[in-house]
C-alpha cells in the first residue's frame, strides 16, 4: 500500500509498527529517525528499519505514510520539523495516548495541511519501553481508536487510515478526541495513577519492604502498570489532567463511601458494595461486546 514508512520515534511502538508493517507487507521501505540517535541505530541493527535519518525532515522526504510515534508534548514541534518535506499525498498518523492536545497541536502546526493527519490510539503496550522491546506482535486483535476532524477528514481518509490498522490485525473504531480522553482517563490514565501512588504508599511505609514481600498474585496484578515508563506517563497525565482528577474525584469518593461502612462494620453494605463490582467485573470482556449484568451501579 505504501512504498516509504517514515517512522519519526524509534521506540517499543514505532518499531512494533514498522516491524508489524512489514510483516504485512504494507511498506516497501522503512526511514527512522529519533532524537536519540543511539535509537535510531539500534532500530537499525534489529533490522526494524532499511535507513536512518539525521533529522525529521530528511526521514519524511518522498515517504508517503509517516507514522509519529513521540510522547504527546512533542507533537506540534514534530509536525512543524518536517512539514516543508512532507509530500502533500502523505499520510501521517500518531500513537498518542492522549487526543484532544494532539489535535489542538496538529492544527497549530499543520494549518490547512491538517487533514494529512489522522490522530490515532491503538490500545497496547508493555511496561517495558525502548527499540529493543519492538514487537511484531504487539498490535495483533488491539483496539485502535481514530478521532478524526468532522471538518477537515473525509470517508475517504477514515478509510484510509483504517486499513492500514486493519492491515496490522487492529479493530478500529471511531471517537471525538474529548470523548476520547474522558474514556480513556477513566479506564488508563487514572489506573495508572493509582497503581503509581499505590506504590508510593507502601514506600512511604517504614515497614513497606516487608509487606511487599510477602505479597502474592492480587498485588502483582494491581501494581503491574506501575512498572510503566516515567517520562511517558507523566506526559499522558499532565496533558489530560483535568480528566484524570475528575476520576480520582469519583474514586474518593466511593472509598469515603467504603469506609464508612468499614467504621460501622455493616457487614450487608460491604458486601453488596463488593458484589455489585465484582459481577460488573465479572461480565467485562476485552475489547469485545459488554456482557450485560443484573448487578447495576448506584447512582
Amino acid at each position: 500500500m505504501f512504498e516509504k514508512l517514515a517512522l519519526i520515534g524509534c521506540g517499543l511502538m514505532g518499531g512494533s509498527f514498522a516491524l508489524a508493517a512489514r510483516q504485512a507487507q504494507l511498506v516497501g521501505s522503512v526511514c527512522g529517525y529519533s532524537r536519540s540517535p543511539a535509537s535510531a541505530q539500534k532500530a537499525l541493527e534489529l533490522g526494524i528499519v532499511d535507513a536512518v535519518a539525521a533529522t525529521a525532515a530528511q526521514c519524511v522526504r518522498g515517504a508517503d505514510l509517516v507514522l509519529i510515534a513521540v510522547p504527546v508534548a512533542s507533537t506540534e514541534a514534530t509536525l512543524r520539523s518536517f512539514l516543508p518535506a512532507l509530500s502533500a499525498s502523505a499520510l501521517v498518523m500518531d500513537v498518542g495516548s492522549t487526543k484532544a492536545d494532539v489535535v489542538q497541536a496538529a492544527e497549530q502546526a499543520l494549518g490547512e495541511r491538517v487533514g494529512q493527519f489522522m490522530p490515532a490510539h491503538p490500545i497496547c503496550g508493555k511496561e517495558v519501553a525502548g527499540i529493543e522491546q519492538a514487537d511484531a506482535g504487539l498490535y495483533q486483535g488491539q483496539q485502535v481508536i481514530l478521532t478524526p476532524l468532522p471538518s477537515c477528514h473525509t470517508p475517504a481518509d477514515i478509510g484510509r487510515a483504517s486499513a492500514v490498522w486493519s492491515a496490522l490485525g487492529c479493530r478500529v473504531r471511531q471517537m471525538p478526541p474529548d470523548e476520547h480522553d474522558r474514556a480513556l482517563a477513566a479506564v488508563s490514565h487514572f489506573p495508572h495513577m493509582m497503581a503509581f501512588a499505590l506504590m508510593r504508599s507502601l514506600m512511604a511505609q517504614p515497614e513497606g519492604e516487608q509487606f511487599m514481600a510477602v505479597a502474592g498474585p492480587g498485588f502483582r496484578d494491581t501494581t503491574r502498570i506501575a512498572a510503566g515508563d516515567a517520562d511517558l506517563w507523566a506526559d499522558v497525565l499532565l496533558a489530560n489532567a483535568r480528566e484524570v482528577i475528575a476520576q480520582s474525584r469519583g474514586l474518593h469518593g466511593q472509598l469515603l463511601e467504603l469506609e464508612s461502612m468499614l467504621q460501622q462494620q455493616d457487614r450487608p453494605a460491604v458486601r453488596d458494595f463488593i458484589a455489585r463490582a465484582s459481577a460488573r467485573r465479572a461480565a467485562w470482556r476485552l475489547g469485545g461486546p459488554q456482557a450485560s449484568c443484573d448487578e447495576k451501579p448506584q447512582a
